[in-house]
């Protein structure tokens, strides 16, 4: 029997727009003032499952996209990317209340930064593919 697997998506606003043309922002937050956090297809990632992505995306891609299409298009690259476990906060001595990854893109392409600009792109959405395992009370 084959695995099913399932789309991802969650979009997280835009944090920080330069006039380099570089956008920062979480790309995903996984925990936020403790709680975890359930996207919009009502899914959550363990920040274990979004690190091996993040890194994956880093090694391998680089690119971005334009609402999940477009990707190798040079519309902007990855140019800032840095995971926020626990651990890794902890040894920072911060605490800012997420568990999340962090991203900056050098947006390449006039038309999509112009989009950014007018607030038309307000967000970072990611997607991805993944094994839907139900979890039951408490985890």
């Amino acid at each position: 029997m084959a695995e099913e697997t399932t789309r991802l998506d969650m979009r997280i606003a835009i944090s920080k727009i330069s006039d380099k043309q570089q956008v920062f922002g979480f790309a995903s937050i996984v925990e936020k003032d403790g709680e975890e956090v359930v996207d919009l297809q009502n899914d959550t990632i363990s920040i274990e499952e979004l690190e091996k992505a993040a890194y994956n995306f880093v090694v391998k891609s680089r690119q971005a996209g334009k609402n999940h299409s477009e990707i190798g298009t040079n519309i902007g690259t990855l140019i800032e990317s840095f995971v926020f476990t626990k651990e890794k906060q902890e040894q920072l001595g911060v605490d800012i209340g997420k568990i999340g990854w962090w991203v900056g893109f050098q947006i390449n392409d006039a038309d999509t930064w112009d989009s950014i600009k007018k607030g038309e792109l307000r967000a970072f959405s990611i997607g991805g593919k993944a094994k839907r395992v139900e979890v039951l009370g408490d985890g």
